[in-house]
């Protein structure tokens, strides 16, 4: 198995913020073929689950940086993904999550991940602000965003995701 050289890894009271592996993604599949993917464009194949882990890898080959896979701290199991990302046809750069393992909801994983993944973006990456594309309806994620501080600014039609709701992430400045 080939490991991704140079991606920081990044370390959480309870998670490890890491590159993704091949091993993480049955984990993945499961999720991406199941009705918990359905603010992100599934439920989709294992084909199609396949392209959408390699997105990961190629976003930090092309861009520098990616979404991380958060995994258990102690057992590294993978929990889900998280952090900054700016795919093509994107109107801006994002801090994007999702919880794989159903397991891990409702512990605040994603909001512990999300918010070491958007202090990286701001300290390493320089960003200055970023937003959050959240399909109408996932009130989980959008509740999500509200408790990292972000505010509803507009909404979103993405060509394959249809509608969404861009939420404004504070400045760095904000809470640094």
């Amino acid at each position: 198995m080939i490991e991704l050289r140079g991606i920081p890894r990044l370390e959480t009271p309870r998670l490890v913020l890491r590159a993704p592996k091949s091993g993480d993604f049955e984990t993945w599949a499961a999720c991406a073929g199941s009705d918990r993917a359905r603010y992100i464009g599934g439920p989709i194949d294992r084909n199609l689950a396949w392209r959408a882990f390699c997105h990961l890898t190629g976003h930090w080959v092309h861009r520098g940086y990616s979404m991380f896979v958060f995994a258990d701290r102690e057992t590294d199991a993978p929990l889900g993904m998280c952090g900054p990302w700016f795919p093509e046809g994107w109107p801006e750069p994002e801090i994007g999550w999702t919880v794989w393992a159903p397991e891990a909801e409702g512990k605040g994983f994603a909001f512990e991940a999300a918010t070491a993944a958007r202090d990286w973006a701001y300290s390493v990456l320089g960003w200055t602000t970023a937003i959050s594309l959240i399909a109408v309806g996932n009130d989980r994620s959008a509740a999500l965003a509200r408790r990292m501080g972000c505010t509803l600014e507009d909404e979103y039609t993405h060509a394959q995701h249809g509608p969404m709701q861009v939420w404004r992430h504070p400045p760095r400045r904000a809470f640094a």
